[in-house]
């Protein structure tokens, strides 16, 4: 009697499984090939870093590149990298907070012009933040704090895609039932929303949280347009600043990699701390 055969409806089956894997291989490879360079080239010196061998696992000097990082031009790295945590960390806690309670009220409470309104913030989302510097340039000069520290923390603050996600989760995680519930035993708008509704929020408010901690941290052009003192650069436009003297001064190529490596960390450790909540969020309102 011949060998087991497959019947053959499990033949596409097993195909679309197979082609479906190898989709995701070269997916991860495409990812983790430029990660591997970074972290190879972060670990090199300059002799090393424009060598044949760089993917070579000799001639390790990453803590050497590290002290040079933190002692070039004063040690001003250190300053961006403060500089980006307040920017991005404090930037989106303030702002996953504001999005989730727009969110919140959009969906929960009945005014006029409400989905009118809602429309306009769906429009916001496919406006380009480029498009947006300009003008938040001018209306930063107008009232004077261009070249500061308020010129880029507070644009960073509202964003339109996370009040649109504030109002998925809202519909996908506080019942209407519940509220009414606090309201009939007494709590106010206020103390229904802090109290009950934002425990029930925690997932959304973390998965904004990363999605703003993500767009802030990278945000490039706002920046650049905004500040011209280096002291106030975050980490990218310090970094963009360094490639570019770079070409005149190549000693800037291996603590523009060191640095560029380092500035990657802040975002790995988010997602993996809160990827546990992160991964809840975001099956909000998958399920009735």
């Amino acid at each position: 009697m011949s060998g087991f055969a497959p019947p053959r409806a499990a033949r596409p089956r097993l195909l679309g499984r197979t082609a479906v894997n190898a989709v995701v291989g070269l997916s991860v490879l495409y990812t983790l090939l430029p990660v591997l360079w970074l972290v190879l080239a972060a670990a090199k010196n300059r002799d090393a870093l424009f060598s044949s061998d760089l993917l070579s696992l000799g001639d390790f000097s990453l803590a050497d590149n590290i002290s040079t990082l933190f002692a070039t031009q004063d040690g001003i790295y250190g300053r961006w990298y403060v500089n980006s945590l307040l920017y991005a960390v404090l930037g989106a806690a303030l702002g996953s907070m504001v999005s989730v309670a727009c969110g919140y009220a959009f969906d929960k409470y009945r005014f006029r012009g409400k989905e009118k309104l809602f429309g306009l913030v769906l429009a916001g989302v496919m406006v380009p933040p480029t498009v947006l510097a300009l003008p938040l340039y001018l209306m930063a000069s107008e009232v004077g704090v261009v070249n500061t520290f308020w010129s880029v923390f507070i644009p960073v603050l509202f964003n339109p895609f996370g009040v649109y996600l504030g109002r998925v989760f809202s519909q996908g995680y506080v019942p209407d039932e519940v509220l009414e519930a606090a309201r009939v035993d007494g709590a106010g708008e206020l103390a229904s929303y802090f109290r009950v509704a934002l425990r029930m929020l925690g997932p959304g408010v973390v998965t904004v949280f990363l999605f703003q901690l993500t767009a802030i941290w990278n945000n490039f052009f706002l920046p650049m347009v905004m500040l011209s003192d280096q002291s106030l650069f975050p980490v990218s436009l310090g970094l963009y600043i360094w490639n570019s003297s770079a070409v005149v001064t190549p000693d800037y190529y291996p603590v523009v990699i060191t640095g560029s490596l380092l500035a990657v960390l802040p975002l790995i450790v988010a997602f993996v701390l809160l990827q546990r909540y992160w991964k809840s969020g975001l099956t909000a309102g998958s399920v009735k």
